[in-house]
């Protein structure tokens, strides 16, 4: 062994700094013993590495984190957007414009070139980078002893030699080697694929064959705690860790798209293929019209490049991209852009009560003793302010033994504590140590020497441990319980009578049950208490009630979101009381709707739990393992069903809903791992916002496709015409060129961030097979195109009364054509609202989008060298006037459109939503 450790140490050889502590391999790590890893990587397990010496270990190994590939440099990604057939094409006509000598054409088409290429560049950048960002939105954080201290870092702070502690749903932050490991079982698949957990151990390995999934005492960066605890010195981090392989792999791998980018990507297609043919027949005619080839075939490719409507997947992708980023100063972070899309569609919410609907915030109100006292407790946070009433007379100490032994259950059956009135562990228990503030006896936690510990779990409900008072610590020890009265009082036999020990009949069991539903309907959270020498044998204390507020604001978001259509579901570990009280306070819970518990839930098939699920509000006594069954029977009947949770129980639940929601403060990172989307503030609020959100992404969108297909058809229909006609073309090259600019330019991506109409969410919910391309929005596009056609074509009719074409001619026909997209742009704001409802300034960007364009045109128009460049001449105000006037007429017929479908609404009755009771 000592062997193995001379050769770690001589390969320690480096040139910037002799004594710097190596990197070991998880497989040399595995062979080692604890204090031989301690050695070599010279960590300190008791007090952890100081500031100075994680500087010095950091400036040579780096930070804990993935160096993405070296980027290709932006000038080469410029050059790329060259290689689109379509742009070679163009250069192809401008270096034929050059051997016949017509350099005017040549210039006009090469400039026209970089302005085209660069408008897809920046849009490609920009959505690239608006993904990068996503990337960062939820950095993995851990526990690190530093200085004596444990302290919570992000990940990418630790160095090798660090001591890391793990608990249960955390990820792993490096690559760990386990100095203490208890009930330790780690989720690999992320690494290896193997689906069951794998049990770890601190022992050292003699011999340790290729295979990482053998090294039991290593835990692997990336890979998720299930159960247990441990503590560990960090071997690997970033690419030295055994992740980096798999990250390496990772990164060959393009990301999904969604299914609006897939559906945006055919349609792209779709329409390329109806261009190129329609383009084709253009040239043809032309041709045998006796036009001059090469103008045919430069204007063909010109046609092409503004007609197919490139810039559609890229938008769809910026503006989802935005959204989200939107979305997180509304404390929601979407980890999967199709989520966006989902949020739209959902039409059931499935929400844990407490944290969630509920603040979290516990405070005790009553106590019921075992021997029948009624006591009443004020104050409310994480303090001693308040006292314990008994009947008017306030109980403090052990002035009454039948209280003082619930508050002494309470506290010493506890893991929580309270410093600077904020607890630190769960809430629950911190309003016990309150109650125990409150009468004088916190101390009592420090009376007692723990022995032996059963954590609280979902599925038992109940906490023990087993204590030896200080003073007595030759005795066996008490246990003392905590947890859900059914469970509790399951485990005794007698109760406590004026410290009396009496048989707890069947009249007395009667008398909790009353008790508790007294409680439950006053919507307090119930909790019982026993202690004694065997488990199974003991002897309850008593029942506190603790009451935990619904959240402001929550009771009129679930009003909203009932009435847009989408059903809410109240999942809860409660009492049936105190769960119909609380859903009935937020109005979840009204006549006519039922209520089930997790044994119910059990009991039922998934076919039986589908036909009844549409009529139950509330779920209690249920555990995370009951939430996949209600997800499922959800999805049986057509829901679109999100899903919130916090523990690591929750995951697959989370996993399996169509919306994945995580908690940020108190979920755990394996449950945040399997989410879709986090709740930064754990507040049910924020999911109906994003929804909100969601739905206004969607409207975006389809704004921005409207207002782009409708200059599509427009610009192909005009040149079809005027060749089919036999006149001259209305349009050169240079001026359809400039308008795809416009078409896929500002204008057009201002759509995309066009401000939530706050009417969305009163929507209900679209149908998840509806395509983007509604009846509504063909009509409006067709009628756009329609109208900008035909005033396209009256103005160049109009202009070309002596049947020669002159640059006065096309500028007019240019500038009337690029006003109506303006026009038209203006309408595509809203599908349904309408211009004065939405204000012209709501949407700054779009403003100073629309101005840059203006600006551009009039450049084109009035600045000499861009005349020649795309042969225009300057125009009158009163042609300006004419024009505006004219074009103006696109809005008009699109509010009207508006208007009557508006009214066309009105006289319908509202379908009824065959959700509406999911």
């Amino acid at each position: 062994m000592l062997n193995k450790r001379e050769l770690l140490l001589s390969q320690r050889q480096f040139s910037e700094d002799e004594t710097m502590v190596p990197v070991l391999t998880s497989k040399k790590a595995s062979e080692l013993p604890v204090h031989e890893v301690l050695c070599v990587l010279q960590a300190d397990l008791h007090v952890g590495l100081n500031q100075e010496e994680v500087s010095r270990r950091r400036a040579y190994h780096g930070w804990n984190e993935f160096d993405i590939s070296e980027e290709e440099p932006l000038w080469k990604k410029y050059i790329s957007q060259f290689k689109d057939p379509l742009i070679l094409l163009l250069l192809a006509s401008a270096v034929i414009s050059v051997l016949m000598h017509q350099f005017d054409d040549a210039i006009s088409i090469t400039v026209a070139i970089i302005i085209v290429v660069t408008v897809a560049f920046v849009q490609e950048y920009r959505s690239e980078k608006s993904l990068e960002e996503l990337g960062k939105l939820v950095p993995p954080e851990c526990h690190c002893l530093r200085e004596g201290n444990l302290q919570h870092l992000l990940a990418r702070d630790l160095v090798p030699g660090d001591t890391v502690c793990l608990s249960v749903g955390e990820r792993v932050p490096a690559d760990l080697r386990l100095v203490e490991a208890t009930d330790l079982s780690v989720d690999e698949s992320s690494l290896t694929g193997e689906t069951s957990p794998c049990s770890k151990s601190s022992v050292h390995q003699l011999l340790s064959n290729g295979d990482i999934t053998s090294r039991s005492n290593v835990a692997f960066m990336g890979t998720l705690v299930r159960c247990g605890r441990a503590k560990g010195i960090v071997i690997g981090t970033g690419e030295n860790s055994e992740f980096g392989e798999v990250f390496k792999m990772m990164q060959a791998e393009e990301a999904p798209k969604t299914p609006l980018q897939k559906s945006m990507d055919l349609l792209g297609k779709q329409l390329s293929l109806y261009s190129f043919g329609i383009i084709g027949v253009i040239m043809l005619v032309g041709w045998m019209q006796g036009k001059r080839i090469l103008d045919m075939f430069t204007i063909g490719v010109s046609l092409a490049v503004a007609a197919i409507p490139e810039g559609l997947p890229i938008v769809v992708t910026v503006t989802l991209a935005l959204g989200v980023m939107r979305m997180v100063k509304k404390q929601a972070i979407i980890k999967k852009l199709p989520i966006v899309e989902t949020l739209g569609c959902c039409n059931v919410i499935c929400s844990d009560k407490t944290g969630t609907l509920t603040k979290n915030e516990m405070t005790v109100t009553q106590l019921f003793t075992s021997d029948g006292l009624h006591a009443e407790v004020t104050g409310v946070g994480y303090n001693a302010s308040g006292e314990v009433l008994l009947d008017g007379d306030v109980v403090h100490g052990f002035s009454c033994p039948s209280i003082s032994k619930i508050v002494e259950v309470g506290c010493v059956c506890n893991d929580s504590v309270i410093r600077n009135h904020n607890v630190l562990g769960r809430p629950t228990e911190g309003a016990l140590i309150a109650l125990a503030m409150k009468m004088g006896l916190e101390s009592l936690q420090q009376e007692y020497i723990r022995l032996e510990e059963r954590p609280f779990t979902s599925e038992q409900k109940w906490m023990s441990v087993r204590c030896v008072h200080r003073t007595l610590q030759d005795k066996p020890g008490l246990f003392f319980v905590k947890g859900a009265y059914e469970q509790v009082v399951s485990l005794c036999s007698s109760y406590n009578s004026r410290g009396s020990a009496l048989s707890l009949s069947h009249q007395q069991r009667e008398l909790y049950q009353q008790q508790i539903s007294y409680m439950g309907s006053a919507g307090l959270r119930v909790l019982a208490f026993a202690s004694g020498s065997q488990m199974g044998n003991l002897t309850f204390v008593g029942l506190v009630g603790i009451i935990d507020p619904p959240r402001s604001g929550v009771k009129e978001a679930v009003a909203m979101l009932v009435n847009s259509g989408v059903a809410i579901k109240m999942i809860t570990g409660d009492s049936q009381e105190t769960a119909v009280s609380i859903a009935s306070r937020l109005g979840l819970f009204s006549k006519g709707s039922q209520c089930l518990s997790g044994d119910e839930v059990d009991r039922l098939d998934l076919q039986q739990l589908s036909d009844i699920v549409p009529r139950i509000a509330v779920f209690y006594r249920a555990s995370p393992r009951h939430k996949l069954k209600i997800v499922k029977s959800l999805q049986n009947i057509g829901a679109v069903v999100a899903m919130t949770g916090d523990g690591v129980n929750d995951a697959v639940a989370l996993k399996a809903a169509d919306i994945g929601v995580a908690m940020g403060q108190t979920g755990t990172d394996v449950c945040k791992e399997a989410a879709d989307m986090i709740l930064v503030d754990d507040d049910f609020q924020t999911i109906m916002s994003a929804i909100e959100e969601g739905k206004g992404i969607y409207n975006n969108i389809k704004n921005f496709v409207r207002f782009q297909l409708s200059t599509s058809i427009a610009a192909l229909t005009l040149i079809s015409l005027a060749t089919l006609m036999n006149f001259p073309n209305p349009l050169n090259a240079m001026q359809i060129l400039w308008i795809n600019i416009i078409m896929d330019g500002p204008p057009a991506q201002s759509l995309g961030v066009e401000p939530v109409d706050r009417d969305v969410i009163r929507q209900p919910p679209r149908d998840v097979r509806d395509s983007i391309i509604t009846r509504s929005l063909l009509v409006k596009v067709l009628a756009s195109a329609f109208v900008i056609v035909c005033g396209t074509l009256f103005v160049f009719w109009r202009e070309l009364q002596d049947n020669v074409i002159t640059p006065r001619d096309t500028t007019m026909t240019f500038t009337c054509f690029v006003f109506f997209d303006m026009f038209n742009a203006l309408s595509s704001r809203s599908q349904t609202r309408m211009v004065h409802e939405l204000g012209l300034c709501s949407n700054r960007t779009f403003c100073y989008a629309v101005l840059a364009s203006i600006m551009g045109q009039l450049l084109v128009i009035y600045f000499p060298p861009l005349q020649k460049v795309f042969q225009t001449e300057s125009l009158s105000l009163f042609d300006l006037l004419f024009l505006v006037t004219l074009t103006s007429s696109v809005c008009l017929v699109s509010e009207g459109i508006k208007t009557v479908e508006r009214w066309r609404g009105a006289q319908r009755t509202p379908p009824s939503d065959c959700f509406h009771e999911v």
